[in-house]
């Protein structure tokens, strides 16, 4: 089992900065990858950013050059650094991590973004 808790969210204005964080707790260790996702109301949950193994990490096209994953194993985190914020990017943040062939959630941040 792997727990999931996210913090950082907020309102911020347009062009504003966020930075997400998501604390991981039980098997650490058996997790492949983690990511964020998010959902905005009327929207279909979406795909943000992923890191996995090494640091290997990959963005959806609208977030690129402007968010930034990382993962901290030795705190069993992982962050999102938010730059350039839209307020296109309003939305619940969810993290989630594949680990033993399952996918865990978080129960979501709100990041509020006013033009």
């Amino acid at each position: 089992q792997v727990q999931l808790v996210e913090s950082g969210g907020g309102l911020v204005q347009a062009g504003g900065s966020l930075r997400l964080s998501c604390a991981a707790s039980g098997s650490f260790s058996s997790i492949n990858a983690m990511g964020w996702f998010r959902q905005a109301p009327g929207k279909q949950r979406e795909f943000v950013a992923v890191v996995a193994g090494a640091s290997i990490a990959s963005y959806a096209d609208s977030v690129k050059g402007r968010f930034t994953i990382s993962r901290d194993n030795a705190k069993n985190t992982i962050n999102l650094q938010m730059y350039s914020l839209q307020p296109e990017d309003t939305a619940v943040y969810y993290c989630n991590a594949l680990a033993q062939g399952r996918s865990f959630w978080g129960q979501g941040t709100q990041v509020t973004v006013s033009s």
